[in-house]
């Protein structure tokens, strides 16, 4: 069964040493995703609009890898404060509302003092 590794071209991807997924067979292994925006190059203050970025680079990591969103299986979001659930509740539904995979939430620091939630998918391509 072959591996393959998708990248986005994020210089987090380079420097450490990571793949934004990870393609093996029908399973797509998503690295957990921050909010960042790479057309601008900047973190968004809100954890809604990190999470809506998350979502967005996700749906299209996915779609490099032939996935859709619908495959998602597992989610897990990690957020810096257990207050900020209801905040980034409208980004879950909008992004997951219909899927309704396994889902874990954890709260915990991230790496950076701006990041406010990080989202991590596992996806399993539907057979038709």
């Amino acid at each position: 069964m072959t591996r393959r590794h998708i990248s986005t071209g994020s210089p987090f991807e380079t420097k450490f040493a990571y793949s934004r997924a990870v393609v093996q067979g029908d399973w797509c292994f998503v690295a957990g995703t921050t909010g960042y925006d790479y057309t601008v190059m900047k973190m968004p203050e809100s954890a809604l609009e990190q999470a809506r970025n998350a979502f967005r680079t996700i749906a299209a990591t996915l779609a490099q890898a032939g996935f859709e969103m619908a495959d998602i299986v597992r989610v897990q979001h990690t957020i810096i404060d257990a207050s900020l659930q209801d905040e980034i509740a409208p980004a879950l539904q909008e992004a997951l509302g219909d899927v309704r995979p396994a889902g874990t939430m954890v709260v915990a620091g991230l790496v950076a003092p701006e990041m406010k939630i990080e989202i991590e998918v596992t996806a399993l391509r539907r057979v038709a």
